[in-house]
């Protein structure tokens, strides 16, 4: 699978407010705290994409319901339309 990502762009230090104890078990467990979180950042950030594009899909395919339910039936507000 292709990241979404770029892996070889360049690496800069940005600040994070995170649980201190959360830290230490963390650090207790890997020697590469930057990796994990840049790992879960970036798994975080496909299962959001995969969400939005269903939800996308989601959309239209409600709105393609609609759409041919208004061809077979007709709107609503046809029988109100006062034009």
């Amino acid at each position: 699978m292709r990241a979404a990502y770029d892996r070889k762009a360049r690496k800069r230090p940005v600040n994070l407010t995170l649980n201190e104890d959360l830290v230490a078990r963390a650090r207790e467990t890997t020697d590469n705290l930057s990796n994990v979180v840049e790992t879960l950042l970036a798994d975080f950030l496909a299962r959001e994409d995969e969400r939005r594009a269903a939800e996308a899909s989601a959309v239209r395919e409600a709105v393609a319901a609609w759409n041919s339910f208004a061809d077979r039936r007709g709107s609503f507000a046809d029988e109100h339309s006062t034009l």
